[in-house]
Order: C-alpha cells, then structure tokens, then sequence
C-alpha cells in the first residue's frame, strides 16, 4: 500500500526543504515530482506560475510560522518571556543548526535574489521591528535596541552558516545560548 499523497501544506513544505538544500535555480521540477508525489499536471493546477509561485507559497509559509512562533511572541510576551521563546523557535525551526536557511538560499543567487529581494527584505525588516520594539518596551534605549536587534538576528544567521559549513550543529546552540545571554544582559534591571 502506498502512503498518500501529501496535502498542499506539507507540498509546500517539501518544495520548501528542496529549495533550502538545492536553491531555487538548482531544483529541478523532477526533483518536485520525486519529493511530493505528485504529477507535473498537479503542481501547475495548485501552482499556476509554477516554479516562482511555488517559491513565493513556500516564503508565505515560512512567514506564517515565524509570524506565529517569534513575530507575536515579541510583540505580546514580557522581554524575558518572549527572548526565550524567540531563541526556543529559532533553534526549532532551524534543528538546532542542521537545517540550513532558505534566505541564505534565495540570497546567493542574483537571479533568485531579484525575484524575492523584496520578500525577504520585509521579513528581514519586520523581524529587527519586532525584536527592537521588545526591547524598548524593556527600558533600553532606541539606538542601542536597535543594534541588538540587527546583532541578534545577523548571529542566528551567521552561527547558522557557520555550524553548516563546519559541520558542526552544537555549535549553532553554543553561540544561540551566548546571543541569548546578550539580550538578557542588555535589560535593564
């Protein structure tokens, strides 16, 4: 008997990891095939503009889980609270740094980059928005949240790329502990 055929989440999520792994100019739609079980006919039903509507479904995602696991928490929990839980669903989201970043993905190619540029800037964006509004809501100063803010996120994603290409997944948990640590020592007391 052969499992069923994923639903359109879980398709999304599959194109999603291909577009991670492979980038978006270096996955094939055989690979899409392979990997959600699903015909040529059927993507292009689901995915009208195929590849590129396929990428901009799988970042929709990617947004709506970051909105609802670290976007909100920042905007509603209390500092200590919502640093915590930002720092939990990051280490979930990225495995605690066995799963590579699909920004870094669609960032390293120009062509792939131009496509989404704008996409990923609002993320980008909303998320230093998030954090630096949390963080002043704290006590600490305009400027200096918005540097944690920016420091902050630039170290999940630099401990993210680090940790792949050393190999190396505890290191992405060592260095999201002293990130964490950082903002923490940054509340006023």
């Amino acid at each position: 008997m052969s499992s069923p055929l994923p639903d359109h989440a879980e398709t999304v999520a599959r194109i999603g990891e291909l577009f991670r792994t492979h980038g978006y100019a270096g996955t094939s739609l055989s690979q899409i095939t392979q990997a959600t079980g699903k015909g040529k006919g059927s993507l292009y039903h689901f995915f009208p503009v195929g590849k590129q509507d396929m990428a901009e479904q799988v970042l929709a995602q990617v947004e709506g889980w970051f909105s609802a696991n670290v976007f909100t928490v920042l905007d509603t929990a209390a500092p200590d609270d919502a640093i915590a839980r930002m720092f939990a669903a990051v280490t979930q989201w990225y495995r605690a740094g066995r799963r590579g970043s699909l920004f870094a993905a669609f960032t390293q190619e120009a062509a792939t980059r131009a496509l989404f540029a704008r996409r990923i800037e609002v993320f980008f964006r909303r998320w230093v928005v998030a954090l630096r509004n949390m963080l002043r809501r704290a006590g600490v100063t305009g400027g200096q949240a918005t540097y944690l803010a920016e420091d902050t996120i630039a170290a999940i994603h630099g401990a993210l790329m680090l940790a792949q290409g050393l190999d190396t997944p505890r290191l992405f948990t060592r260095m999201m502990d002293r990130a964490q640590e950082t903002l923490y020592n940054a509340l006023p007391q």
